[in-house]
């Protein structure tokens, strides 16, 4: 997936001496100046940037906020090959589907007499007690359209002469809309052999002589560090 990371003006800068917490806000994109309501022109007037219509804010540690610019622009630089980050944006929309669609609920059987409901959610009602349905049923509804997260992708390349930032796997919502693109959050898991040692090839009369004069020996140092 390729991402347009260009033209990320820097807003604001916020610091814990004087708004409690370290951050840079961002705006992105370009929005007429009459869809800008005052307070807003005059917060991006005082970073002399142009207006967005996407704003938002990051968290940065106390020490790097020197690396920012009020009214800069932040560059896909920051980005590097390899790492891993977490997308988040807004899911395609599909309209009104059902549960099968919706919610992967298996249908019914098409034959036996059964009419019209090969494709149904069934009964969705409860016994006389309590003799209402609950809150969160899974049923028919809108698909689609909501805030979703995908993380652990991994940046396969950075072009900063055009801006673009290069990513393997797929990122929520269509071509075209807004994404916002972070350090991933989630551990990740090291390639390499295992950690546990290999088991020795000495015959087994061997390793019983071997461990008993090593159970004998005082801790290294090094263990009691660590």
């Amino acid at each position: 997936m390729v991402l347009d990371v260009s033209d990320n003006r820097v807003t604001q800068i916020k610091s814990a001496a004087s708004d409690g917490y370290s951050a840079v806000q961002v705006t992105f994109g370009k929005r007429r100046a009459s869809r800008v309501n005052k307070a807003a022109a005059g917060h991006l007037a005082k970073a002399a940037v142009e207006a967005g219509h996407i704003l938002r804010e990051f968290r940065v540690p106390e020490s790097e906020l020197g690396n920012f610019k009020l009214g800069g622009k932040v560059g896909v630089d920051i980005f590097k090959v390899g790492q891993k980050v977490d997308v988040s944006g807004m899911s395609q929309g599909k309209g009104f589907a059902g549960v099968i669609k919706r919610h992967h609920f298996s249908s019914n059987r098409a034959s036996h007499g059964n009419s019209l409901s090969t494709n149904k959610p069934g009964s969705t009602g409860m016994a006389q007690d309590p003799g209402r349905v609950f809150p969160g049923k899974r049923m028919a509804g809108h698909l689609g359209a909501v805030q979703r997260t995908v993380q652990g992708l991994e940046v396969v390349r950075v072009d900063a002469e055009r801006q673009l930032l290069l990513i393997k796997g797929s990122v929520p919502g269509s071509r075209g809309r807004d994404i916002v693109v972070r350090p991933t959050t989630k551990a990740t898991r090291v390639k390499g052999p295992s950690p546990k040692a290999a088991p020795s090839k000495a015959t087994p009369g061997a390793a019983k002589a071997a461990a008993a004069p090593a159970a004998k020996t005082a801790p290294a140092p090094a263990a009691k560090g660590a």
